[in-house]
């Protein structure tokens, strides 16, 4: 480990970003490098009991807290930042969710005008046996309990935006962000495009699980320790993001409506086997349309994701993005025995 920058960073609590793009930098790394982080959970830790309502004692826009921006020293336009999930961990023995009003895919919302009433606040809190693995789902309205599997994963990780924009960390598009899709879990690699200088990667919104779609807009909210490697694919694009398993690779595409969101993931899959596995696009097409998986993200932030999934064993053999999934995989195995 002697070669690879090892940094640990708390923010304080005036040291969150709540956008990217626009923030200055918190730390600046060298890669490959190994961070060690905490991520408050989206709610900025305001929610703690069955009685803190969203409405009451969150503050708008203050929503969904990022860690960092991390500066990679030597990022540049036309590079990729790859991002390497060694573990994520919860950081408390409980997380929350809730709904929000005029909020969620069975809810009116600003964007789909409904004449309804909106729909009730209410807290759910899921406690952890860390022991077992599980989270406990309590009816509010009713005497049923179930354990559920803990999955962490992170529903924000992002870059900065281009052409000087700055975007709100509730929302995902080409630079990551709001994505929520429980693929971004440990042992993943995410691949994002890097449009300014230092990329100014930033991470947050932990989940200790979230169903595909992310249904009422709110997953098991909680803090999150997380040990990640970064390191730069240099003179690689990439316009979507994208990300990298033992056993696949996914395109992740953000747009509202939902189909764009597909299409977008598809192509970007399409276009992914071209460039790396040498693959004729039409080829590409057909191989896609009988082998893909096509899981849902989000169907509730201001942009829905889609992500579009290939299980490698169905590819050439060949490394992705220059092996760098691969290369940090490596650096992971070096790091849990250092």
């Amino acid at each position: 480990m002697s070669d690879v920058q090892v940094v640990t960073f708390r923010p304080g609590p005036g040291e969150y970003a709540w956008t990217f793009g626009g923030a200055a930098p918190a730390v600046r790394v060298t890669p490959p490098a190994i961070l060690e982080v905490f991520t408050e959970d989206c709610f900025a830790g305001r929610v703690r009991g069955e009685n803190d309502l969203v409405s009451q004692v969150c503050e708008f826009p203050y929503l969904n807290p990022q860690t960092g921006p991390f500066y990679v020293e030597g990022a540049e336009p036309g590079d990729t930042l790859a991002v390497h999930f060694i573990s994520i961990e919860p950081a408390r023995d409980w997380g929350a969710s809730t709904t929000v009003p005029l909020f969620g895919a069975l809810s009116a919302t600003h964007a789909t005008a409904l004449l309804h009433e909106p729909l009730p606040e209410l807290v759910w809190m899921w406690h952890f046996d860390r022991a077992q693995g599980t989270c406990r789902f309590t009816a509010r309205r009713g005497d049923y309990t179930v354990d559920l599997p803990i999955n962490p994963m992170h529903g924000t990780v992002g870059v900065a935006p281009a052409n000087l924009e700055v975007r709100s960390a509730l929302v995902p598009d080409a630079f990551g962000g709001n994505m929520d899709t429980p693929e971004m879990r440990a042992g993943v690699t995410c691949y994002l495009g890097v449009n300014v200088e230092g990329a100014l990667f930033s991470l947050g919104d932990g989940h200790a699980r979230q169903g595909e779609g992310e249904t009422c807009g709110v997953a098991v909210e909680t803090a999150m320790n997380t040990v990640l490697a970064v390191d730069l694919v240099k003179g690689r694009p990439c316009a979507w993001p994208r990300l990298e398993s033992a056993t696949h690779i996914m395109s992740a595409g953000s747009a509202r409506p939902l189909e764009d969101a597909f299409r977008i993931a598809q192509l970007d899959l399409v276009q992914w086997l071209g460039s790396d596995y040498g693959l004729d696009p039409l080829d590409a097409y057909q191989l896609i349309t009988q082998a893909v998986e096509s899981p849902l993200a989000n169907v509730c932030d201001p942009n829905y994701t889609s992500v579009a999934k290939l299980a490698k064993q169905y590819l050439p053999r060949a490394p992705a993005m220059d092996g760098a999934h691969a290369r940090l995989s490596d650096v992971a195995v070096t790091y849990r025995g250092a």
